[in-house]
């Protein structure tokens, strides 16, 4: 069974990975307001978090 000789570094592993990591971000639509918001994060637009305002925003 092949052994590695060394052990891989920190900087070739994550070269390795980041490959996964490229592309575009996930995108999901606020159910209250219907604009498009990043997954598990408040919206930008209306302040809401599943259902309950969280912050209050600028348009009140």
């Amino acid at each position: 069974m092949a052994v590695p000789k060394r052990r891989t570094s920190r900087s070739k592993r994550d070269k390795r990975r980041s490959h996964d990591a490229i592309g575009v971000p996930a995108r999901s639509t606020c159910p209250q307001c219907k604009e498009p918001k990043l997954p598990h994060r408040v919206c930008p637009n209306c302040g809401t978090y599943r259902d309950r305002e969280v912050v209050q925003t600028e348009e009140e």
